[in-house]
């Protein structure tokens, strides 16, 4: 078992009127992910902090081995949400696996 955490905030031009719709599709696209990926056990993405932390957002991967973190990053399924709902509105990017 290994896990994939990472963690974002949004980039300074985003609208706070929008940031619920973009929360809320990253969401829905990210968590949509699990059965499409080999070795993606489950997918959490945390849109509400607790007050206090440093970043905004929060994506938490369950997977059945550490290599299949790779296999995540590489499929596209995965780079094709990252590119169309992720990476256009976020930056701060901070990464943990274990």
């Amino acid at each position: 078992m290994a896990t994939h955490v990472v963690m974002w905030n949004f980039k300074s031009d985003v609208a706070p009127e929008d940031k619920p719709k973009l929360l809320a599709e990253m969401k829905e696209r990210l968590e949509a992910l699990v059965g499409q990926v080999p070795g993606l056990l489950k997918v959490q993405f945390i849109t509400a902090p607790l007050p206090g932390t440093t970043h905004e957002m929060a994506l938490v991967t369950e997977h059945s081995d550490p290599g299949d973190i790779a296999v995540y990053a590489s499929q596209p399924a995965h780079i094709a949400v990252a590119d169309a709902c992720v990476r256009p509105y976020t930056c701060d990017r901070a990464c943990l696996n274990f």
